[in-house]
């Protein structure tokens, strides 16, 4: 069982509300720094471990920042994440960039910060060659198709839209080597979320088989496999967390019994971890606004699924305290929502919490990644401020909270006296 505790107290909280208003995500950088280095010293078992860490799930500078320093590269999909890793310092091979339907300007800024590319269809070859050029390393992201199933987030890979089907590999390999390539790289990606460890070994294991086969027909040598993501976190107290440990022992058992045993070259072994990086160190912070009490019991936050969009799409779990009440009995029932004209905002539904009354603060737990990052607009809601908590204990703002011009910045209002 996981303890969801603090690395605060309501009264630390309650100061920084006075600079920076509700709601607010923060972060706790001393246990991003410390995920980091066990991740590093559990894996470096494994043959010339890389972790690029995916830029979706938390996108700011600053985290990469954090991370860069820790020796973690950056895993991009589109230009502005090119662009967050470049100006966190993040550049050449410390890049890794998988996208899919490309355009041309992102594989153009990608070989100009000599990212790795990984292509994500077979005709992406011709494609990339024509408006950017082949540079010195190419990778090409699998997909295993139903020889391996996928779980509830990311779906089955046979339906997925991403990768290449085991037969074209071969055929792409093949014409990467006529025009000249030498160094080359295979990835995949086929869960999310995942807290069953067999599921990465399992993975592991067959990617390793299709290296030790292509190098043997195509006649080439890999200089890396990346084993994408995937790794879940606890986000339910009575879950057990996947400790690096056992992945990467795991990880390595599978590469010592393929690739160790066939006469090839010895790729290194990648990871691009998001969620199990910074996810459990992130927390909303939001003020009950209202109480309701209708057919149900509702406690009405500042907060809403601009801030965190995961429980009204997903019906995803996160954990909520309510500060200065950790003690206090569970016996309320409530549906705790935002303020959104949509019945699925809701951050909880039937949740058993201590009594909850107006200005009460509340901490949703485990919102380091793909909290933040998937807001949005909708019904004219500003997105928050994003915070640092430093290892010292003094706050800092990594990303100002939206304003209303910041919302209106794209309209032309001044053009509405001639429209017609």
């Amino acid at each position: 069982m996981v303890s969801k505790e603090l690395p605060f107290t309501k009264s630390q909280i309650e100061e920084v509300v006075k600079t920076y208003p509700t709601p607010f995500h923060i972060y706790d950088e001393k246990a991003i720094r410390d995920n980091a280095e066990d991740m590093k010293h559990s894996f470096s078992v494994v043959q010339g471990f890389k972790e690029f860490f995916a830029v979706k799930a938390l996108p700011n500078p600053y985290i990469l920042k954090i991370l860069a320093e820790h020796g973690f590269g950056a895993d991009c999909s589109s230009l502005p994440e090119l662009l967050l890793a470049e100006k966190a310092g993040i550049t050449g091979e410390n890049i890794m960039f998988s996208s899919n339907d490309t355009p041309a300007e992102e594989f153009k800024k990608a070989r100009e910060l000599g990212a790795i590319i990984n292509l994500d269809d077979i005709s992406h070859i011709e494609y990339l060659e024509k408006v950017a050029g082949l540079p010195d390393i190419v990778c090409f992201r699998y997909n295993p198709g139903p020889l391996k199933g996928g779980n509830e987030l990311i779906g089955k890979p046979e339906e997925a839209k991403y990768g290449f089907t085991r037969e074209q590999l071969f055929d792409g390999y093949v014409m990467l080597k006529q025009k000249g390539v030498k160094r080359f790289g295979l990835h995949t990606m086929v869960a999310s979320n995942e807290l069953n460890v067999d599921y990465f070994v399992e993975t592991a294991r067959i990617l390793f088989e299709v290296i030790v086969e292509i190098s043997q027909k195509v006649g080439i040598n890999f200089e890396f496999v990346n084993l994408g993501g995937g790794i879940g976190i606890p986000y339910r107290p009575e879950q057990e967390r996947i400790f690096f440990d056992d992945v990467a022992a795991g990880v390595k058992m599978a590469y010592d019994a393929t690739i160790g045993k066939a006469d090839i070259a010895q790729p290194n072994v990648y990871f691009e971890c998001g969620r199990v990086i910074t996810g459990p160190y992130g927390y909303l912070i939001t003020e009950v606004r209202h109480m309701k009490h209708i057919y149900k019991d509702y406690v009405g936050t500042d907060a809403c699924m601009a801030n965190l969009m995961r429980p009204g799409i997903y019906g995803a779990y996160h954990h909520i305290t309510v500060l200065g009440k950790e003690n206090a009995p569970h016996d309320f029932k409530y549906d705790v929502t935002g303020s959104l004209c949509e019945n699925n905002d809701k951050f909880a539904v039937d949740r058993m919490l201590p009594e909850i009354e107006r200005g009460d603060l509340l901490v949703i737990h485990d919102t380091g990644a793909h909290g933040f990052a998937m807001g949005f607009n909708y019904n004219g809601k500003l997105r928050s401020a994003e915070l640092l908590l430093r290892p010292d204990g003094s706050v800092k703002q990594i990303r100002r909270a939206e304003t209303i011009d910041d919302y209106f910045s794209t309209l032309d209002f001044d053009g509405l006296g001639s429209f017609k």
